[in-house]
């Protein structure tokens, strides 16, 4: 199954454009159902507000899409939100852009302007989830072996979690599924065949942008269609 990036956790970010406020939420979401209770909690807690525009994208290689502009003249916020979403690379994702009239009319193009720099705005800080076919890797080695082993994961970019030192060290890997022999082969090698590697069967993990992993990452429904 192929990787994809939605959100870690849910996000808001606030505008102003000639006096009008636009907050936006963005989610993380895994169908309409849950787009749709999130859109729900917005509106519930701007119960005043004028739009509360939305773009959400689910699935994963065919992605389902939709927008509404909420009463803002057609073609002028949701579908810009939408772009946003799409340049951002982002799935599974939800924004609401709630818009609290300033008094002072925007027009065509500064609708456009403002609801694509709310969205942008949101997405462009809120914590990114890259979700992937993963598998752990229980590497057991020496104390002799560990230093040498270290050096050369580090020159690969990979990171070591839940290291143990007792009788012996024991620290897990966490790769791609498609890269589960070269790196058993590479611990092998650099320990001389001493080291043992247990692989896990693949499932779906989330590291985040600091490297942190997010264990039962769930998929959206219909993830491959």
């Amino acid at each position: 199954m192929m990787s994809f990036v939605t959100l870690a956790y849910a996000w808001t970010a606030e505008t102003i454009e000639k006096k009008s406020r636009f907050i936006a939420s963005a989610f993380p979401i895994r169908s309409e159902a849950e787009a749709f209770t999130a859109l729900d909690g917005v509106r519930e807690d701007h119960p005043d507000a004028r739009h509360h525009v939305y773009a959400y994208r689910i699935r994963i290689q065919v992605p389902h899409e939709r927008f509404s502009d909420d009463g803002e003249p057609s073609g002028t916020a949701g579908r810009p939100v939408l772009e946003v979403i799409r340049r951002k690379g982002l799935t599974n994702v939800l924004v609401v852009v709630t818009r609290y009239f300033g008094g002072i009319l925007l027009g065509a193009s500064g609708l456009v302007r403002a609801y694509t720099e709310a969205a942008a705005a949101v997405l462009e800080r809120a914590p990114k989830l890259l979700c992937a076919q993963m598998c752990d890797i229980l590497v057991t080695c020496t104390y002799e072996h560990y230093g040498k082993l270290m050096h050369l994961l580090e020159q690969t970019g990979l990171r070591l979690y839940d290291a143990e030192f007792t009788e012996a060290v024991r620290f897990r890997l966490v790769v791609r599924d498609t890269d589960v022999p070269r790196t058993v082969a590479l611990v092998t090698d650099g320990t001389s065949g001493q080291a043992t590697c247990e692989v896990s069967p693949p499932a779906y993990v989330g590291i985040t942008g600091a490297g942190e992993l997010v264990r039962n990452v769930w998929l959206p429904e219909n993830a491959i269609e």
